[in-house]
């Protein structure tokens, strides 16, 4: 029986995929880990491997397809001993599908260091979910009254007696209904001091002296409204055709923009900016280079910049503030053991954030050669998904652009993400004198669920201690 092959999901969020090369041709025999095509997803190209042995019979999907839907038949192998031509003739007629792909090489897993307590990624979904019925609105009732919906079978009262559904009801009178409207108070909210707790006049009366008043429910307070976008033709109606060129979006650049617009609307963001005297930091980064050891090429094992210190600083000092080093879940707060630090790099079209896994443990020529070694892969889409998933927190440096302080948007599931700006000799007073210190700008953007502004203060002036004094990070 033949096996179809289907695209696969690289990544819990991946939904579609560039089939970029084919690496096994028609009637070339495949074994069990072979390398058998290179598919791009919205962050990097992957190596897709079989998964079992065979004769590669069809080719559906042909290299350099886009958007190819996860699940699609993309080809099919023909088992040892079947016949090539009769398994192409079934191309995708009860063929019996492909294992669960892997990633090459198969023993990237993520990093068994980040402690027994960590959480794992979640497996990526290989049938569509299933759709969820919409919720209807509230609807409008007389007086200018809300109902909930409720299950089936269970009626609202509208007859100017009351409102409501089931043993929520609101029994009012009309008169009533009419003054709280005019007030503009919920009359929900008031407590009814008629026949069986029915709201007349004069509670409505007592309530706008503030007598009476409930304090309001989460069910009862409207959920914020979120103001729609303009539409594609709205936008393309306000410039004259031919005045632009449309330039479609690819895979990176609709994940960055559904993650970030979630971020921003489902996150409470808050920010934090401290100045960070870095004259001792420069001092010792130039010191360290200049002492650095020599490889087989006469070229230095390593040469550390500002963003390793950074990186250094932060995760420990997310090791000695550990409340901070959390990600928030509705279940309950994640607590984790390590600092693993995302940084951000940019790529054409948008950013990736690898990984430095344990940060708070290695040294900072360790860090160094790992992010220039995780950079260039970024750049070159090699990345694997472990090494770009998850992180407790991130850093993102834009002061090699010369941006003085700005304020970065939270990637989940962090708490909290650090802004650095460009180091630059300032102004300062000390005791009294104007002299010339080494500045730096940061900015820290916390999840307010689960980083309180006490706590993201002291956090942001655990960095600060650490930075201004770069020998603490080598005790």
């Amino acid at each position: 029986m033949p096996i179809n092959i289907l695209m696969p999901a690289l990544s819990p969020t991946m939904e579609k995929g560039n089939l970029s090369k084919w690496l096994k041709k028609e009637g070339d025999t495949v074994k069990t880990g072979d390398v058998i095509a290179e598919i791009e997803t919205d962050k990097a190209t992957m190596e897709y491997e079989a998964v079992d042995d065979g004769v590669m019979a069809k080719i559906v999907v042909p290299e350099g397809t886009n958007d190819v839907a996860v699940n699609q038949l993309i080809a099919v192998m023909a088992q040892e001993g079947e016949d090539v031509k009769a398994a192409a003739a079934a191309a995708g007629k009860g063929a019996a599908p492909a294992k669960a792909p892997t990633v090459s090489p198969p023993s990237a897993q993520p990093s068994p260091q980040r402690g027994e307590g960590a959480a794992q990624q979640p497996a990526p979904q290989t049938t569509a979910p299933q759709a969820k019925a919409p919720v209807p609105l509230p609807s409008p009732l007389p007086g200018g009254e809300r109902s909930t919906p409720k299950a089936s079978g269970e009626g609202v009262r509208t007859n100017g007696h009351g409102a409501g559904t089931g043993t929520n009801r609101i029994f009012s009178s009309p008169l009533a209904r009419r003054l709280a409207k005019e007030a503009g108070i919920d009359i929900g909210r008031i407590q009814g001091s008629g026949p069986h707790g029915r709201v007349i006049a004069r509670d409505v009366e007592g309530a706008q002296s503030g007598q009476g008043l409930r304090a309001p429910t989460p069910a009862a307070m409207p959920a914020p409204l979120i103001a729609p976008s303009m539409s594609d033709q709205q936008i393309r109606a306000l410039y004259e055709d031919g005045s632009y060129d449309l330039a479609p979006h690819d895979g990176m650049r609709r994940t960055i923009a559904q993650r970030l617009t979630a971020s921003i609307q489902t996150i409470p963001h808050f920010y934090l900016t401290i100045d960070c005297d870095i004259g001792k930091l420069v001092a010792a980064r130039e010191e360290i280079n200049a002492s650095a050891p020599k490889d087989k090429d006469d070229k230095p094992t390593y040469k550390l910049s500002v963003n390793d210190f950074v990186i250094k600083a932060l995760a420990l000092a997310l090791q000695r503030v550990p409340d901070a080093n959390v990600s928030w879940t509705d279940a309950g707060m994640l607590k984790h053991k390590h600092s693993d630090v995302g940084v951000a790099v940019a790529l054409p079209g948008g950013l990736i954030t690898p990984i430095i896994r344990n940060a708070e443990t290695k040294s900072l020529s360790a860090i160094s050669n790992e992010m220039k070694e995780l950079a260039a892969r970024a750049r070159a889409r090699k990345l694997k998904p472990h090494e770009y998933q998850g992180g407790t927190t991130a850093v993102s440096n834009l002061g090699m652009y010369g941006i003085k302080d700005f304020t970065a948007v939270i990637n989940p599931p962090h708490a909290t993400i650090l802004a650095v700006g460009t180091g630059e000799e300032r102004a300062v007073v000390r005791h009294g004198k104007i002299e010339v210190a080494h500045v730096m700008s940061v900015t820290m953007s916390c999840d307010h669920r689960a980083v309180d502004g006490a706590l993201g203060a002291v956090l942001i002036g655990a960095f600060k201690a650490l930075v201004e004094n770069p020998v603490m990070m080598l005790v």
